[in-house]
């Protein structure tokens, strides 16, 4: 593992190109899919020419604005949808996403339409744009438009198909934010309206800045100057955020459809309770696993609290450092009864043993068979002393009854101090491909200039597509206050057996929110989409695609090891998260960020039927 990271300090160096390309593309090109703009939901209506309320409101006067305190305006738990032909493939794919993340967080769940008499029709309309509530008009459109290809806008959209207003509308609106009128476009005023507790109501929640419902500071302004200032200062810089629901938005869509559990979430444990989670000790196991504070060998302090209260938090550590050669302590989580056939486990360890201790991971499954139980390995962790906590994924596929049991063995080398858990997340979702962990994270923001990019190791898609990240943390020269990010493909050990122009994947490159919960993380996600028609031509004329094979597009790369690659064009943003946000979650953490990367196939997205009339 050290050595698969250290991989990160070749890309701190620029690569160098060994070869004169005659061809346009290059492992140098990048296309930015944002245009160089930082795109909020109310600029790309208003470059469309949309006039509508609020700035993404379909609505007639004559509805009135009681949709969020009216039952009738509200959707079954499970909303009926479908998608229209004309969304582009990649948005098709981010609603599907922003749709796990509902099951995740919420208790609503979404059902392709099978004739229900009310549904969620989305297009690609020439905007962003939904009405409130459920209008009870048979096919309600909802428009995910150019640019609204994001995760959070699509949150937000549907979030006022299930019966929300924007954040700064609600009746105490005045108390946190001053509305600056004299910065306001002219005859875009009624879009800073506030609605009394008689036609919208706030739940009894406490104002949101954070709230993936409220404006930008600079909504609808005639000039550079804001429109809204935040009565508290820190706030100035996160309203408007478009990574992910906040915590309080997701209680308040809990609240307003009377639910409190949601469809794919299953447990979350980070060890600061006595009762460890229900967690139970393995009665035939010759150690045990312990709760603790910190360890001599490592780890000093719990990942919970990693770089915030060190020494406060507890984890759960088995010790290697003494005992013998083959004793092992097994942790049992309570029983769980999935709905889906799989799911993905998230833990953090520390691993200060030797080079043969052993974490293993059992599922105890309860079937017709094995009515008491049976155990199935799953997967085996090894490798010694990495003097960190290292994140870790694995995918299950259980039966309707089980438990997750984590095994530790000791081995027969020399240890200091043993495995340690924390943070445990149990989930029905699928795991990421991969994750890229990136160390000093801090140091690199202190130190790399403006322009210059890191790249991560390469990764292959579960079909064989090797690819890559590139990351300008400082930004690029025309955006320097905002990390840049670029999604390329490069040459791997299975291209002489692969489809190219590689046929619509789709990547999704998530930093994440290092919270000990997963329900309430506010990743920040960009998903990009290999469209194998997208071309490029030269001056010759010659027409070369974008997505080929990196050997015939891209630039040769060499390695300081003396190995070398092609990497191939990039696309991405120069607006991939703003630095004042980058510090408003915890993406860093104990220094450290970790990106979630995967990439897998959409191929189904682009055969989708057109709507039957």
């Amino acid at each position: 593992m050290a050595s698969y990271l250290m991989f990160l300090f070749v890309c701190l160096l620029c690569a160098e190109r060994l070869y004169s390309s005659a061809t346009t593309l290059s492992g140098f090109t990048e296309v930015d899919i944002d245009d160089g703009k930082d795109w909020d939901i109310v600029d790309i209506n208003e470059e469309a020419g949309l006039d509508l309320v609020e700035g993404d409101i379909v609505d007639k006067k004559e509805d009135g604005k009681n949709s969020i305190l009216g039952e009738e305006y509200r959707w079954p738990t499970t909303v009926p949808y479908y998608l229209e032909d004309s969304l582009e493939i990649n948005a098709k794919g981010v609603i599907l996403k922003a749709f796990e993340q509902y099951r995740l967080k919420t208790c609503i769940d979404f059902k392709p339409w099978s004739g229900e008499p009310n549904y969620i029709s989305v297009f690609k309309g020439s905007g962003c744009f939904s009405s409130v509530g459920n209008r009870h008009v048979g096919k309600q459109r909802l428009s995910i438009g150019s640019n609204c290809d994001r995760l959070a806008t699509v949150e937000h959209e549907f979030l006022h198909a299930l019966g929300f207003w924007h954040e700064q509308s609600r009746a105490d609106r005045d108390d946190y934010v001053d509305i600056m009128w004299d910065q306001i476009q002219a005859g875009k005023e009624h879009n800073f309206n506030t609605y009394d507790d008689t036609v919208s109501s706030a739940l009894g929640f406490p104002y949101d800045y954070t709230s993936v419902m409220h404006y930008s500071k600079t909504a609808f302004n005639k000039d550079t100057n804001p429109t809204i200032v935040t009565k508290i200062p820190e706030f100035m810089d996160i309203i408007g955020q478009r990574m992910e629901f906040s915590s309080s938005d997701v209680r308040k869509l809990n609240r307003l459809y009377n639910c409190t559990t949601s469809s794919t979430f299953m447990d979350s444990c980070s060890f600061e309770q006595p009762n460890i989670c229900g967690m139970i000790q393995g009665t035939d196991a010759k150690a045990k696993w312990v709760r603790v504070k910190n360890v001599d060998g490592g780890a000093n302090t719990d990942y919970t609290n990693l770089g915030q209260c060190n020494g406060i938090g507890y984890f759960m550590h088995f010790s290697t450092a003494t005992g013998n050669p083959g004793d092992n302590a097994n942790l049992e989580s309570r029983l769980f009864y999935p709905k889906r056939g799989r799911q993905c486990l998230q833990f953090y360890m520390y691993n200060s043993g030797a080079a043969d201790d052993q974490l293993n991971i059992w599922v105890h499954e309860y079937n017709n068979e094995y009515p008491n139980g049976a155990l199935r390995l799953i997967q085996t962790f090894s490798g010694g002393r990495r003097n960190s906590w290292e994140l870790y994924h694995v995918t299950l596929d259980t039966p309707p009854k089980f438990r997750v049991v984590f095994e530790g063995v000791k081995g027969k080398g020399v240890s200091k101090g043993g495995l340690s858990l924390d943070d445990i997340n149990l989930s029905e979702t699928q795991c990421p491909h991969h994750t890229w962990h990136i160390q000093n994270f801090t140091k690199l923001l202190a130190t790399t200039p403006v322009g210059e990019k890191i790249y991560s190791p390469s990764f292959l898609s579960p079909d064989g597509y090797s690819f890559q990240i590139g990351l300008y943390v400082n930004g690029k020269s025309s955006s320097s206050s905002k990390m840049a990010m670029y999604l390329h493909l490069t040459s791997g050990p299975n291209d002489s057996q692969l489809k190219w122009p590689c046929p619509w994947r789709q990547a999704t490159i998530a930093l994440m929110d290092q919270h000990p919960n997963i329900q309430q993380r506010m990743d920040n996600q960009r998903m990009i989409t290999t469209d194998p028609s997208k071309t490029s031509t030269d001056s010759q004329g010659n027409v070369e695609y974008f997505w080929d094979d990196p050997r015939k597009v891209g630039s040769l790369v060499k390695n300081p090891d003396g190995t070398s690659y092609y990497r191939g064009p990039g696309t991405g943003t120069t607006s991939f998260i703003t630095h004042s946000r980058l510090r408003s979650r915890n993406f860093i953490k104990g220094n450290d960020t970790i990106f979630l990367l995967s990439l897998e196939e959409f191929l189904q997205l682009a055969h989708l039927t057109v709507e039957k009339s």
